[in-house]
């Protein structure tokens, strides 16, 4: 038993602020950012929350994918700025499809988080648990910037992907080959957003609200690091090579981790779409926004060996190698 993908979507904010927009607020410029990520704009909700995205983002998963609201027996989101606490995102979503028949919940694996959804409906999958779910990855990156750090700041948008799939016999008419997951704990702090401290009345505090910061070059070391390893994992579990896939979409992070990863996977980079300049790092919603947008634009072709990879805080990495 494996995993197919029938169906994916997006959900973005309707607010786009380009590099230069940003000038406008900080010492920055179009030039320092784009010369340094690749990244141009990003986008930035006003209004929109981070389940309002992931609902937008299902529900045109489910209008590619056929598949009736009611056949979804699992919903999984992989986010890390979800509006609550509890309820979950993944049950909020159940509650605005009316997908009363599935399962939900949440994972907490930062820009990996997709990845990790899948592929924890892969494994229920192969048990015989579920037949169909949905998966989404979605992120509000934006209510947790410090908007005067400018080295953190610019690197982030707003964003939700999902997709639709389906328990299959075998990979005959695509689905999944590999996976693997990792994760690296005692390095979790090189990329880090404190939650609530300690407060009650035994131990009151006053701690100001913390935003998100990180060890950029320790980050970077990790992802040119960790990625080419876990692709070469999932390949060689399937028995493939680098030649072998057609198209790698990868977390888009930073453009110079992508090209850093091409060139150890000694893969010319016309192999790995990126969408960055115009989403920036979107975190969970990373790979299935950039996976809607290549899917929408013709990239991926029937029989096409795909490889999608997600790394970041945590920290922790996933990857999946399936036939389209």
């Amino acid at each position: 038993m494996t995993l197919k993908i029938l169906g994916t979507g997006s959900g973005l904010p309707e607010k786009i602020v380009t590099n230069d927009d940003l000038a406008q607020i900080m010492e920055t410029s179009d030039e320092w950012i784009s010369s340094r990520t690749g990244i141009k704009k990003r986008h930035i909700s006003v209004t929109e929350t981070t389940t309002d995205l992931a609902i937008a983002a299902s529900k045109n998963a489910l209008e590619m994918s056929g598949v009736s609201v009611d056949d979804i027996d699992l919903i999984i989101v992989g986010t890390i700025s979800p509006e609550y606490f509890y309820p979950s995102c993944a049950c909020q979503i159940q509650a605005a499809l009316g997908a009363t028949k599935a399962v939900a919940f949440d994972v907490s694996a930062a820009c990996s988080g997709f990845l990790f959804g899948l592929n924890t409906a892969y494994a229920y999958f192969q048990a015989g648990i579920f037949k169909k779910a949905l998966i989404v990855g979605a992120e509000n990156l934006s209510k947790m910037m410090d908007w005067n750090d400018r080295s953190t700041c610019v690197l982030f948008g707003d964003g939700a992907g999902a997709a639709i799939v389906e328990a299959v016999e075998d990979t005959t008419d695509g689905g999944v080959l590999s996976i693997t997951m990792g994760s690296d704990g005692a390095s979790g702090l090189n990329l880090v957003c404190k939650n609530r401290p300690i407060n009650n009345p035994f131990s009151p505090c006053e701690e100001p609200l913390s935003y998100t910061s990180m060890n950029g070059q320790e980050v970077y070391k990790f992802a040119v690091r960790t990625v080419p390893k876990a692709i070469n994992e999932v390949l060689e579990k399937a028995g493939k090579t680098p030649e072998d896939v057609d198209v790698y979409l990868l977390h888009q992070a930073n453009m110079r981790i992508i090209e850093s990863v091409a060139k150890r996977m000694g893969q010319p980079l016309e192999k790995f779409p990126m969408n960055l300049m115009d989403y920036a790092n979107t975190s969970a919603a990373s790979v299935p926004l950039l996976l809607d947008y290549a899917n929408r634009k013709g990239m991926l072709k029937k029989g096409d060996t795909i490889l999608l990879a997600g790394f970041g805080g945590g920290l922790t990495w996933g990857a999946a190698l399936l036939t389209w």
